[in-house]
């Protein structure tokens, strides 16, 4: 590993793109502390502490605090991520947008500059609403977030908000270019690992105070490394199925007669189904949070609390759902059957076709059914270490899983290119076959 890490400072090109994406993490962290005009900051983090297990923690969560601070990267990338989510579902029904999917480069430059346009109109009416928001947001003692509310204030928070989504948007365009990873991934990414030192210090606090045992702190620490390496397996986990490619003479030349195979992911869904989750299963929590004095909205709140039975067992089933769901739009076996036929492909004692692609959605159905209940149970895991463990943070859940992806595509990346240098890569031990 240390030599690893020592040749990524030996290649010229990698080293260039590591530190260039470094700084460009460095930029998005720095802006996460820039205060947006006209708003109490103090007052805005004393009234943010009440709305923790709403939608507005798990925004917040997924902008690194950005949003709890309401700085100008509030919003984050956020906009950018509902955008694209939006334009997959509409490439699933609208013929016009599967169409520029089949298209090649071109149709995914389109599609790149509608979800560019989608963006920014997300990131408008969602400042709009933020702005809205924190006028009507009270803070300790009934101080008000913001001292001067009107028009101005307004407009003035939409245009900071959707600059800032905007430049954000931009700074993961360039990683993705000039660095390593995904930009879009790698600033979700350092969001989340953001909270990390603040988990520790709380952690060490409840160690000092007596809230912890330490007992109890070594045996989260073995169930996290053991969840962790369950949500790798996980994540690597793939049905291999075998594809047969016929033989073709054309002129002179022979194409095909070669063996490969269709990768299918046990989680081919990915962090979205939990997403989708959890927007739905906090909704009537959020809700309630603006009619305190209800008596109805204070027994939804307890209802859909995440230490309630009802709340895990309808969250897990939620998950479920959207993970068949999302799967169903993202992967068509019809498609796959007709591109395996139209270049000669077929799988071994399937006939192709129609057959090829009810075998294929049989299969993906099966291997589906594991990885979305394993999704239901890492999204559950928080709230059980919290109540049983008492664990004094977040563990499990859309973060981890958006940590473990992005680390492993990320170090895959790294090592493509150690490889490629004829370097030993950090996946495995071996080297290249050509080197002597």
């Amino acid at each position: 590993m240390i030599q690893s890490l020592q040749s990524i400072f030996r290649i010229p090109e990698l080293r260039k793109r590591v530190l260039f994406t470094l700084a460009m993490l460095v930029v998005y962290r720095v802006g996460g502390h820039v205060p947006t005009p006209g708003v109490d900051g103090h007052a805005l983090a004393m009234a943010f502490a009440q709305a923790r297990g709403t939608l507005l923690g798990l925004y917040d969560m997924f902008v690194g605090g950005a949003f709890a601070k309401a700085s100008v990267f509030a919003l984050g990338i956020m906009p950018y991520i509902s955008a694209s989510i939006i334009l997959q579902l509409l490439t699933a029904v609208i013929p016009y947008f599967e169409k520029l999917q089949k298209e090649g480069e071109e149709g995914r430059r389109k599609i790149t500059q509608y979800t560019r346009y989608g963006t920014v109109f997300l990131s408008v009416i969602q400042a709009y609403g933020i702005s809205i928001f924190l006028e009507n947001f009270g803070g300790a003692g009934g101080v008000s977030v913001v001292p001067n509310p009107g028009l101005s204030f307004r407009l003035l928070t939409v245009l900071t908000l959707t600059s800032g989504t905007i430049f954000v948007m931009w700074l993961g365009e360039r990683i993705s270019e000039r660095g390593i990873g995904n930009g879009i991934s790698l600033i979700i990414f350092i969001g989340i690992v953001a909270r990390n030192p603040n988990d520790l210090l709380q952690t060490v606090r409840a160690l000092q105070t007596g809230a912890l045992r330490l007992s109890q702190a070594a045996m989260l620490l073995i169930i996290m490394l053991l969840v962790t390496a369950a949500v790798i397996a996980i994540t690597q986990g793939q049905r291999r199925i075998p594809v047969q490619y016929a033989k073709r003479i054309i002129g002179r030349k022979v194409y095909g007669g070669q063996s490969t195979h269709i990768p299918l992911r046990v989680n081919t869904a990915g962090v979205i189904p939990i997403i989708f989750a959890q927007s739905v299963i906090m909704f009537p929590g959020t809700i309630a949070t603006f009619f305190r004095g209800s008596e109805l909205a204070q027994r939804f709140n307890e209802m859909f609390s995440p230490t309630s039975a009802v709340y895990n067992i309808v969250y897990g089933l939620v998950i479920i759902f959207f993970t068949y769901f999302y799967t169903a739009i993202i992967f068509n076996p019809v498609d796959l059957a007709d591109n395996m036929k139209k270049y000669g492909g077929f799988v071994p004692g399937i006939r192709p076709g129609q057959k090829t692609a009810e075998y294929i959605d049989r299969i993906l159905t099966r291997i589906t059914l594991p990885g979305a209940v394993f999704l239901a149970l890492i999204a559950i895991l928080p709230s059980v270490l919290i109540e049983q463990f008492k664990a004094p943070f977040y563990f499990g859940g859309t973060g981890l899983l958006i940590i473990v992806g992005v680390a492993l595509d990320t170090l895959q990346q790294i090592e493509s290119h150690l490889l490629m240098r004829h370097y030993d890569g950090f996946m495995k031990g071996t080297k290249l076959r050509g080197r002597r």
